[in-house]
Parts: structure tokens; C-alpha cells; sequence
């Protein structure tokens, strides 16, 4: 049979994975009881409504279960009082104001995901940006796609940024819409971006409290594919406005989208609604409407996530030559202009508020 000490040494090996320290050194293992062939133990969160809680615990689980002799692991969680919360989380990992927030006024903020890569969730916000600049509107993209940045290449951007005396100055498209993008900092576009988690949500807090917005109406943060620590940075330290859902027309994607909208109703930030893209094409031979992934799935995720379904955007080679060419703003997205105007308008009032653990 094995023993509490056996048990807690296992559990060392394990790491919350947003502050990068063992669940025990912590102070996140408590109560452990072994009876017979079962483990008891109570994880002790920082927050109730972790989106890593069920990480945590299979890591947990299964470090437990390679002990041998252990048939069954029950964990039991509960919250940490507001002294335990100020012992285990550094003070620097506190949300801290950027040195150029206090010069930004920006009045709503709205993220793009999706939850599985190729849906063309980036090209649906530079297309956002684009329609809400046609109509007067002042408008800036965070590019919060560290590891796979496309923004600048869709707007024709490149070269670093100048530094202002208080913090970076957004690169600005032909039009004048405000980019920032790890992609313009980098020496060669083509340049890898190899890092683990802290270093990515780092970068995401820089671009959002260090770069000089200035006065914007909407700033449009595009996050990575799924739910990982760059889109977690994002939601819990990002005051938004609200989150658009990029979905296709595959099931598969409908499924994992509603994975992206799971999170953000964990970290309480409002569902604008979902837009489809690559709904259909148009043969440009006959004009026929064409399925190419198969029947629309819209209607029924968002139906599921009782949210909006915004619009059903075309598959179109001439938005994709335009964003390879960096012309993405010549683009003539007249379908994609009501769409806009749907998400401008289901913005919330109110932000969500940050709750960096």
C-alpha cells in the first residue's frame, strides 16, 4: 500500500501550469488520506472557476496512479482564502499597468477565436478591422498569435516599430489602422517563435499596457487557435468588451469552437456571437453555390451556445490573394460589412473584468 509521503512526493512532479511551480511547494496539496487502494486529496485553487482545474487534476491523477498499488484517486477541490492567494501568487504576476496604459483610451475591446486552426479566424479580424475603419471608426489590432502572427503580412507591414519616450509605437496600415505583432519585432518575418507560456503571455501584457494606442474605438485582439495560455493571458488579463466565435463548416470545428466558448463563460466574458467562414463558394464559371466542406453547421452551434450567429462568409481565392499580397484592405468585404455592425453592436457596455491568478 502506498504511503502519504509517497503520495506527496509524486504530487511535487507536478506543476501548476500557469505559475510553473509543483502543486505542493504551493501549498495546493492538502488532507491527503490513503485507504486501502484509494487516494484522498484536496486541491486548493486560487479561483473556483480555473480553466486549468481539470489539467491540474489528470496530472495529478495520473502521477498517483504511477505509483502502483492505487485503484482509484478522488480530489477534492476548494478555494484559497484571500491570505493564501496573496502568499502563493508573486506579487509580479499580479496585473500591473503597462508604462503607456495611462495614455490609451480605448473604448471597446473584442477578441477573435476559434477553436482549431484553418478556419481563417485571422483573416476574419483583419476583415473587422478593415470594415470598421471604412466606417470612420478608430481602429487597432493586438496580434495575440505569438507563435503563428499573420496580421502584419495581411496589411503589408514589416520593420520595427519606433520606440516612443514612454513606450512602442503601433506600426499603422495604409488606412490607418494600429498593429502590433511579434512578427514586426522579429529580425526575419520567417523567424520562429519558440517559447513556453510565460514568455507568451508576457509578450501579450506588453502589447496591450507598453504600446502607445492612443485613442481608439475598437481595439480587435486575434488569439490563437484554442484554449491555451496565450488565450488565457488574454481573457484574464485583457479587459474585453466581448469575443467573437470563427467556426467552418465541419462538425469538428463546431465542436472545438464551443471548447473556446466554454473558457470564456469560465472567466465571464460575453459571447458576441459566431461567424462561419468558408460557409460556400461561388463557381466562377456558372455562379452555382457550392458546398465545398459540407453543410452548414452554424446555425446548430450557435443555437448550442445560445449566441448570435453573426454570418456566413464565403470561401473566396481573391481575399486570399489579397492578405498574400499584404492588400487585404482593398479587399471589397461589402458581405462582411453587416457582420461588423452585428458584433460592433452586441459589444457589451461593460468589460469584463481581469482576474489574474
Amino acid at each position: 500500500m502506498v504511503t502519504k509521503s509517497q503520495v506527496l512526493d509524486a504530487l511535487r512532479g507536478v506543476n501548476d501550469p500557469e505559475l510553473g511551480r509543483s502543486l505542493v511547494d504551493l501549498g495546493m496539496v492538502q488532507d491527503i488520506a490513503v485507504e486501502g487502494r484509494t487516494v484522498r486529496f484536496t486541491l486548493v485553487l486560487t479561483t473556483m472557476g480555473c480553466p486549468l482545474k481539470e489539467r491540474m487534476m489528470g496530472d495529478a491523477r495520473e502521477a498517483i496512479v504511477a505509483l502502483g498499488d492505487v485503484d482509484d484517486v478522488e480530489i477534492t477541490c476548494r478555494e484559497m482564502t484571500a491570505a493564501q492567494k496573496e502568499r502563493v501568487v508573486p506579487q509580479q504576476k499580479q496585473p500591473q499597468p503597462g508604462a503607456a496604459e495611462h495614455l490609451n483610451h480605448i473604448k471597446k475591446v473584442v477578441a477573435v477565436v476559434s477553436g482549431k486552426g484553418g478556419v481563417g479566424k485571422s483573416s476574419v479580424a483583419a476583415m473587422l478591422a478593415v470594415a470598421l475603419r471604412q466606417q470612420g471608426h478608430g481602429v487597432g489590432v493586438l496580434d495575440a498569435d505569438i507563435t503563428g502572427p499573420s496580421i502584419p503580412k495581411m496589411f503589408g507591414l514589416n520593420g520595427v516599430p519606433p520606440m516612443g519616450p514612454v513606450g512602442i509605437l503601433p506600426a499603422e496600415s495604409k488606412t490607418g489602422i494600429r498593429v502590433m505583432s511579434i512578427n514586426l519585432l522579429l529580425p526575419n518575418e520567417n523567424e520562429a517563435v519558440i517559447w513556453r507560456g510565460p514568455l507568451i503571455g508576457g509578450a501579450i501584457r506588453q502589447f496591450w499596457g507598453d504600446v502607445v494606442w492612443g485613442d481608439l474605438d475598437v481595439l480587435i485582439v486575434d488569439l490563437p487557435p484554442g484554449t491555451s495560455d496565450a488565450s488565457l493571458t488574454v481573457m484574464q488579463s485583457i479587459p474585453l468588451n466581448g469575443v467573437v466565435l470563427v467556426t467552418s463548416p465541419q462538425g469538428l470545428a463546431g465542436m472545438v469552437v464551443r471548447k473556446a466558448a466554454g473558457m470564456a463563460a469560465q472567466l465571464k466574458v460575453p459571447v458576441v456571437g459566431v461567424v462561419e467562414n468558408m460557409s460556400h463558394m461561388i463557381c466562377p464559371k456558372c455562379g452555382e453555390r457550392i458546398e465545398v466542406f459540407g453543410p452548414s453547421q452554424a446555425a446548430e452551434t450557435a443555437r448550442q451556445l445560445a449566441a448570435p450567429l453573426l454570418g456566413r462568409l464565403a470561401l473566396d481565392p481573391e481575399l486570399a490573394r489579397r492578405c498574400d499580397a499584404g492588400q487585404i484592405e482593398d479587399y471589397p468585404a461589402t458581405a462582411f460589412v453587416p457582420i461588423a455592425a452585428a458584433i460592433q453592436a452586441g459589444l457589451s457596455e461593460r468589460p469584463s473584468v481581469p482576474i489574474m491568478r
